[in-house]
């Protein structure tokens, strides 16, 4: 992992609280492991003060490239813009609410070599009520039985990846059911992955945004779609260049 290029991305939505000092924090980290680096925020149309903290942070750290939706994309659409964006050779992205500690991306990088496609984080502890934690871990074992995907935490978004595998694997959901669609298709292109175990923390600002009837509705339609189009069609692989 010498000499890498290094994109550093953070989907956005209502983390006043949190994305301030997650930016300042990627700076430092970034600069440690490599010259050669960009820092993305991409903001889904948030309604907090996020938008007049970025537009402050761009002023200082000048490896930050904000994108901004105009209107609210959601979890999936926001991962899809900071993925078709970035442009070095690595991309490495974090949810903008703190729950994870981005100077851990050091120890996924000490995973990462030329024969490993992804490193995934798991978490080592989930910090979370008690209601999340079994609702997280129903979520799971249904998702790994249902798609056959082998890693071990689809919900932990902390991972390293190659920019070059979204040359072949096309993603398509706009909410969160992304990461099962993202990592399934992983598994569907026998690419190759390691993981690590992370720290996860207590959300300290805003709240979850997934724990509404009407969204957990959606999750489950998006879910029974994902399921028709990877498992009676062929999965959206695209052939290398």
């Amino acid at each position: 992992m010498e000499n890498i290029s290094l994109s550093i991305f953070f989907p956005c939505y209502n983390d006043a609280g949190t994305i301030g000092s997650l930016v300042l924090s990627a700076n430092e980290v970034a600069k440690s492991l490599t010259n050669d680096f960009e820092i993305i925020v991409v903001d889904d149309d948030s309604n907090d003060r996020s938008k007049e903290i970025l537009k402050s942070l761009v002023e200082v750290c000048g490896a930050l490239r904000v994108i901004y939706h105009e209107k609210n994309k959601g979890y999936g659409g926001t991962l899809r813009t900071g993925f078709n964006n970035a442009i070095k050779e690595f991309v490495f992205y974090t949810d903008g609410d703190g729950q994870y500690d981005v100077k851990e991306l050091v120890v996924l990088c000490k995973k990462m070599n030329e024969n490993i496609d992804y490193v995934n984080g798991y978490k080592l502890k989930r910090n979370d009520p008690w209601y999340r934690i079994v609702i997280g871990k129903i979520y799971h074992h249904t998702m790994k039985l249902i798609f056959g995907f082998k890693i071990r935490d689809v919900d932990c978004d902390f991972r390293l990846i190659k920019r070059s595998i979204f040359d072949r694997v096309e993603l398509k959901n706009n909410s969160g059911v992304i990461c099962v669609e993202m990592i399934t298709k992983f598994h569907q292109s026998n690419l190759k992955f390691r993981e690590v175990g992370v720290t996860h923390y207590h959300r300290l600002h805003g709240k979850s945004q997934f724990f509404n009837f009407s969204r957990i509705i959606r999750v489950i339609i998006d879910l029974f779609y994902l399921w028709c189009e990877l498992k009676l069609n062929k999965p959206t692989i695209r052939k290398q260049k």
